[in-house]
């Protein structure tokens, strides 16, 4: 009786344990992800992609410039789920848009047919002061120059800035696909002056 007792009490224990850490997780995955970690092209809101996403890693796999990654134990990320960080490796923005027919499940959307109408993130000058065309330290359009979709995402104002500078990137976020192609561009060491936020609705 004292073996049975002693059984049933550790298999409770184990019991609630796993019950907590399935509970942690589950509050954990539903959490919103870092705004530098975006989502592949034609992801469904998070929560939805959440559902959806099977962790194969497909979309990894089909990526031609190892650009996806997928989250592992530790990374503030549900594991196993595709991401990228534009500042060490941006989407390429491929007009076959081939990580989308490799998800089997559809967490990548398959109405996604023009990459131009991906909506990963939306790219903000948020280091104004560091940009070296706003605060006229040099003339620099690395991140105009990086975009493809050039003269609609973004465009180059001309005009007097408040930091000293006679032009500065102005994001329109409506054509902004977030691949982060401009952020990654930024010729600044260390954090780029432009930066997407990933947005976790990537098909409008």
């Amino acid at each position: 009786m004292r073996i049975s007792r002693r059984k049933a009490l550790s298999s409770a224990l184990a019991l609630g344990a796993t019950t907590a850490l399935l509970a942690g997780r589950v509050r954990g995955e539903r959490a919103s992800p870092p705004a530098d970690r975006i989502r592949p092209p034609g992801a469904l809101a998070d929560a939805e992609f959440l559902d959806a996403c099977v962790r194969c890693g497909l979309c990894v796999r089909a990526c031609p410039y190892d650009v996806l990654r997928l989250a592992d134990l530790g990374e503030p990320l549900p594991v196993g789920t595709p991401y990228f960080v534009a500042r060490e490796n941006a989407c390429r923005m491929c007009e076959d848009i081939p990580c989308v027919p490799a998800c089997p499940t559809g967490a990548l959307d398959r109405s996604l047919v023009d990459v131009r109408e991906a909506r990963m993130g939306v790219a903000d000058l948020t280091d104004a002061e560091r940009c070296l065309s706003y605060s006229g330290a040099a003339y620099c359009h690395a991140c105009f120059q990086a975009c493809p979709v050039k003269g609609e995402a973004i465009r180059m104002q001309q005009g007097r800035t408040p930091g000293g500078g006679l032009i500065r990137p102005v994001v329109d976020p409506d054509r902004c696909t977030g691949c982060g192609l401009c952020e990654q561009a930024c010729v600044l060491d260390g954090t780029a002056a432009i930066t997407v936020r990933a947005n976790h609705v990537s098909h409008r």
